[in-house]
């Protein structure tokens, strides 16, 4: 691929994540508090002729109109409207339907790609426009800034790096599943008390994130998906469990799951956690630990 650019593609975890109800338009209203996280796939794009040639390292992933990223490509070039076109490959490293944003990061990063390909045709609030109707995470993979999001995800505050995040280690585990985020919300209406949810949770950890003390935040966090995601697949809360019986300052669920995240002191304490977790669960899945 001549004069091909190459972007990482990170992750995130939902730190909070609060339903405040459903709306209208049938999306929900929330608040979520995220935090990018340094894993990543990656992403090579190159101009060609015309049209849109995407190849993905995961065969079980589309690469026409299916995937994100041929669709904010699609949408880009249709905006720059000068008939060229593009060539992507988008090389998986993360999880599938993992509750970690990884498909959201893969469209956001499409755009940043292609507009600097393009040699930044399009203006920062013309690409949050695009990423706010390819979905409702993809705005906050424009930035590498922590974010509280409002409305139905795409209305997003940066915020500066959390003091009580600083040098703190997450361990991401996953046990080899997906959940359906449509589904996770769709059973919200089955648990009044997480689809109602009392507003200001999320300034609330972000304000206790701010002092400095991770032990102080903990009573804080939060995830309203838990309910029904955690009924439906048990071993979920099992795993949660062992994580803070084992070290974790912190464990929850990221989005809608299945990823659940811990975050310990240091590398060795979430090494340590991960070897744990493995042992008692065996070496199924998908884990991580890297530092924030």
């Amino acid at each position: 691929m001549s004069t091909a650019l190459t972007f990482a593609s990170h992750c995130k975890v939902n730190l909070l994540l609060n339903i405040l109800g459903r709306r209208d338009d049938g999306f929900h209203e929330l608040e979520t508090l995220m935090q990018p996280v340094p894993l990543h796939d990656q992403l090579q794009f190159g101009r060609i002729g015309q049209g849109i040639e995407l190849t993905c390292s995961e065969p079980s992933l589309p690469t026409d109109q299916g995937n994100l990223v041929h669709r904010a490509a699609s949408m880009f070039l249709k905006a720059a409207g000068n008939g060229c076109g593009v060539k992507i490959h988008l090389e998986k490293n993360l999880p599938l339907a993992a509750g970690i944003g990884a498909g959201s990061a893969n469209a956001a990063v499409t755009l940043r790609g292609l507009n600097e390909l393009w040699n930044n045709f399009l203006s920062d609030d013309e690409l949050c426009k695009l990423a706010a109707e390819l979905g409702s995470d993809v705005p906050f993979f424009l930035t590498d800034s922590p974010g509280l999001a409002h409305g139905r995800g795409e209305q997003v505050e940066l915020l500066a790096p959390f003091p009580a995040l600083k040098d703190i280690a997450i361990l991401l585990v996953n046990s080899g599943f997906g959940v359906s985020t449509p589904w996770a919300y769709r059973e919200l209406s089955n648990y009044p008390d997480a689809l109602d949810g009392r507003p200001g949770r999320a300034q609330a950890l972000a304000d206790a994130l701010k002092g400095g003390n991770l032990s102080a935040s903990a009573e804080f966090f939060y995830n309203s998906l838990e309910q029904p995601v955690f009924k439906k697949y048990p071993v979920l809360p099992v795993i949660r469990d062992f994580l803070n019986d084992n070290g974790a300052i912190v464990a929850r669920m990221s989005g809608s799951g299945a990823t659940l995240f811990a975050l310990l002191h240091d590398r060795a304490e979430a090494e340590n956690l991960r070897a744990k977790y493995h042992e008692k669960f065996g070496q199924a899945g998908w884990s991580r630990t890297v530092l924030l």
